[in-house]
């Protein structure tokens, strides 16, 4: 016969269970990413205001740029700053450098009123396999030195420490075939740890575009959520979609060291609009709605039914014009918005309202364009349309473009007036040996828009990340010789 005090300790943990089964699972929150690397940046005010407007209540940065952290200030949006990985090297070896980097861009804020950070993003990408291991020794000793800074500012128990991950630091035949990267296995397991003890997800970078982009035999329909006729099945599991397969390899690949249950956080994930084969508005405002909608339904993976990730930063909110084009023209389209918070196309983001809203109160240049003179002869334009695309955005006339098929002559005003917008439409950058000229009548044809610049943009903003990191690692004591 059981003991009484058996039988209630059983009813007890039993009722706890029951209680526990019946709270409600905390829902995914969309976030988005926001890129400065523009020709044509809007005020900081201008984008938190559109944050507030679309509700979205989780904002990604890759640096901790002063103006759009004084904007988010009071806001009520979480954050998330990022610490580039030039700037790890100078915090793995001092102290006095993380905690000046900590007082500096993080315990500032974080006062009554002021900006909601969350998390503190060690890197980007740094164990990237592009950068041969580059930067993959500094990130534990710097972690170890932000931990303590943040925990001297009383700090530590509320901003969370990550460093987002692509998902080239993990492979497999199979999603539950998945492992870290051999040369990566001793340091993945020293992060794990360490975010396992402090309570900090997982991030990582999902791409299924650069999947399709860089394998033509990559199924097409496995990239997006609709369903495919090439179906990944990995034992009794069926993998219908790219994402989901990506995802499920992390988690194999963190079960294997021992932490299967660890919190995931997708970093940067979404589609590009132009500059490629299959960047397009239709192709991303697929995937994107599909991703929200999969991830919002609760349903998680194979591997994590009922449990899909925390968070889910799309990438990115705006498109930014002077980002390296190195990876593919794409990589200036990604925004669910244009340069000028004006939204690309419908995008329900599962927050009150089933489209985007529109940045407001954007302030143009006046609406004029510079466009190839039609009475001059062009045989001599080619030197200077180099001159203009070097410094200027042209990648919608490449292959795949939205303007690509514009012509000639379209391609030669194309190429003029994202110069002379770049330029605050001064006058003398539409001259081009007066093969150019001024017009009041806008020359942008089917899908392909010529832009007009906006006026209240922030100055300075291509060259600033750069020169934040020289200023603060000079004030650091560590001098440097900028090529």
């Amino acid at each position: 016969m059981l003991e009484p005090r058996f039988v209630s300790l059983v009813a007890a943990l039993f009722s706890l269970v029951l209680l526990w089964s019946s709270l409600p699972v905390a829902e995914s929150a969309i976030g988005v990413n926001w890129g400065t690397i523009s020709f044509h940046r809007l005020k900081p005010s201008t984008v938190v205001d559109l944050l507030k407007e679309n509700k979205i209540t989780r904002v990604k940065l890759f640096d901790t740029d002063a103006g759009s952290l004084r904007a988010l200030m009071g806001s009520g949006i979480q954050v998330m700053v990022g610490i580039p990985n030039e700037m790890l090297a100078v915090l793995s070896s001092s102290s006095a450098a993380s905690d000046a980097w900590v007082r500096q861009n993080v315990s500032t804020y974080v006062v009554k009123g002021g900006v909601d950070i969350r998390y503190i993003a060690v890197g980007n990408e740094p164990f990237l396999t592009s950068y041969s291991g580059q930067f993959q020794n500094y990130v534990m000793p710097a972690m170890l030195n932000l931990q303590q800074s943040l925990a001297k500012m009383n700090l530590a128990g509320y901003v969370k420490l990550v460093v987002p991950c692509n998902a080239d630091a993990y492979e497999a035949d199979v999603p539950s075939q998945g492992t870290f990267r051999p040369e990566l296995t001793q340091i993945i397991t020293q992060l794990v740890q360490f975010l396992n003890s402090n309570g900090s997800p997982f991030v990582v970078n999902i791409y299924p575009f650069l999947s399709l982009y860089g394998n033509s035999d990559f199924p097409q329909d496995y990239a997006f959520f609709d369903g495919t006729t090439h179906p990944v099945t990995d034992g009794s599991n069926v993998y219908s979609n790219a994402f989901d397969g990506n995802h499920d390899t992390l988690v194999a690949a963190l079960s294997k060291l021992g932490y299967g249950q660890m919190p995931i956080v997708i970093g940067e994930v979404g589609w590009p609009t132009d500059g490629a084969i299959g960047a397009n508005l239709t192709a991303a405002r697929a995937f994107n709605q599909g991703l929200i909608s999969h991830v919002l339904s609760n349903k998680g993976t194979p591997l994590r039914p009922g449990v899909p990730p925390m968070d889910i930063y799309l990438f990115s909110l705006l498109d930014e014009g002077a980002k390296s084009t190195l990876p593919g023209n794409f990589e200036r389209h990604w925004g669910i918005y244009s340069f000028d918070g004006q939204a690309k196309y419908p995008l329900n983001l599962g927050l009150g309202s089933r489209i985007l809203k529109n940045a407001r109160n954007v302030e143009y240049l006046p609406s004029r364009w510079c466009v190839a003179n039609p009475s001059r002869d062009l045989s001599d334009v080619e030197n200077h349309m180099k001159l203009a695309c070097s410094l200027a955005d042209c990648t919608t006339l490449n292959y795949g473009g939205s303007c690509n098929g514009i012509g000639a002559k379209g391609n030669i005003s194309y190429a003029f007036n994202s110069y002379y917008q770049l330029q605050m439409q001064n006058v003398q950058s539409c001259d081009f040996d007066g093969l150019g000229m001024v017009t009041f009548l806008d020359p942008s044809v089917g899908e392909c828009r010529f832009l007009v610049g906006v006026s209240n943009a922030s100055s300075g903003s291509v060259t600033n990340r750069r020169w934040v990191i020289v200023w603060y690692l000079i004030l650091c004591g560590v001098w440097l010789f900028v090529m």
